[in-house]
This record gives C-alpha cells, structure tokens and sequence, in this order.
C-alpha cells in the first residue's frame, strides 16, 4: 500500500519515514515507536509537531489513542492534553485531509468530551483547524481562530 502525503495547512517537519514489506511507517516521537502511516496517522503526527514545536506544549503531558467508554463502547480518542496537575485540558480529534469537518465530525468530538470534560476540544484534518473553549457548567462554547501557546491555556 503506498501512501501519498496530502501538503497539510501546518508547518513541515523532518519525520522518519520508513517502507517495510510495501508499508509506510511514519516514527511517533511521543510514543517512541514506529506506526503504519494512513492519511489520518500524517495528519495526527503533523498536528502533535505543531502543538510541540509551535506551541510550546509539553510531550509528556500528550495522550495519543487513548482509550474511553462511551455507552458502554470503548472507543479511543486520537489526542488528549494533560496539565501539570494531571488533569485533561484538551481533546483533539483528528482526521485525513480527505474528510471534510462536518456536524457529525464535530458531534463525534463533542461525545468524546462528554466523558473527558475538557475546557478546549479541537477538530482538524491538518487543512482546516477548529479550535473551541468550552463551559460545561453554562453548556456553551466559543470558537477561537488560533491556539494559545500551552503556558497560556
């Protein structure tokens, strides 16, 4: 299977890729391994470059594939960010550059945060980004156009 990447609305980084047996893998830094490289993996590693290297945010407070309970279903969310307490601050779902982000993808986001309750979820398929400030107890929420930095959150 041979894997094309999609330019991203993100900045470029130096990743290792390697082909092994006609598949791609692409080298998580934050997890340390080596992982298949599908269009939604090139979007994921790009945005946790993004949130490292941009944003200042702290690798080892970075959840990738984390798993959950929704309805008795487990499901995974792609990223979640942890303050210096420990406690989930963000959920971050990410998708291939092909899929558009729609109601539903965001509704997906939403009820992945039911469970986390974090303050920031954010959506993106590494060409459009969609960041949103939530208050849980007022049951509302803001679009913001661009992420703080991670000292700021």
């Amino acid at each position: 299977m041979s894997f094309t990447p999609t330019p991203l609305n993100l900045p470029e980084y130096p990743f290792k890729i390697t082909l092994k047996d006609a598949q791609h893998f692409i080298f998580d830094e934050v997890r340390k391994k080596h992982l298949v490289l599908t269009p939604e993996e090139w979007v994921r590693q790009h945005f946790i470059q993004y949130l490292v290297v941009v944003k200042k945010f702290p690798k080892a407070l970075i959840q990738i594939e984390g798993g959950l309970s929704l309805n008795k279903l487990q499901k995974r969310t792609d990223i979640v960010i942890f303050n210096n307490q420990g406690e989930r601050i963000m959920v971050i779902e990410c998708k291939a550059p092909a899929v558009k982000l729609s109601q539903s993808v965001f509704d997906q986001a939403a009820r992945y945060n039911s469970v986390h309750k974090t303050k920031w979820l954010v959506v993106t398929n590494g060409l459009m980004h969609c960041y949103a400030i939530i208050d849980h107890q007022a049951g509302q929420f803001a679009f913001i156009e661009e992420l703080p930095e991670y000292s700021l959150l």
